[in-house]
């Protein structure tokens, strides 16, 4: 009886590779999709759940000129304690244009020491973005920064 033939790793790649020299394998540009502001609205409702969301308490510092947006620095903190019965819970990002409007959830507690978080975020054009946060009490607070990128972070194309 004889056994049944099985290409190897190396031979498939092989024909792979000479089907894509011979323009055989068709090539997707993927563009990512643009969020727009009732995306946002729907993101921050998620997170929410429709309570109130009031102004103040909330410090957003982001620059608000980028020359580059494949990383813009960025520090949201929060003027509230920190004790176990008043404390920060959470503090959510949110953005106008990128393809996710949710970018960032940070889940925080009395042992945070302070509500304060620090990171980096790609933007894929001039936009708005928002920090809330979410308090033991159960309320929201916000602040929105608008950001004006020069050259854009996310649109290139995916071969």
């Amino acid at each position: 009886m004889q056994q049944p033939s099985h290409s190897s790793r190396r031979q498939f790649l092989g024909l792979a590779g000479g089907a894509a020299v011979l323009g055989t394998i068709p090539v997707v540009t993927v563009h990512p999709a643009e969020a727009t502001p009732a995306m946002l609205a729907s993101a921050i409702q998620q997170v929410t759940g429709g309570a109130a969301v009031r102004t103040g308490k909330v410090k957003l510092d982001i620059p608000p000129l980028v020359e580059n947006g494949n990383t813009v620095p960025m520090t949201v903190s929060v003027n509230h304690p920190m004790a176990p019965e008043d404390h920060v819970r959470s503090i959510h990002v949110f953005n106008e244009k990128n393809p996710q409007a949710n970018i960032a959830n940070f889940h925080l507690g009395p042992h945070s020491g302070r509500a304060q978080v620090s990171t980096r975020i790609r933007l894929a054009d001039s936009q708005k973005i928002v920090a809330i946060a979410r308090l033991s009490d159960g309320s929201f607070w916000s602040a929105s920064v608008d950001v004006v990128v020069t050259l854009a972070a996310c649109t290139e194309d995916v071969i």
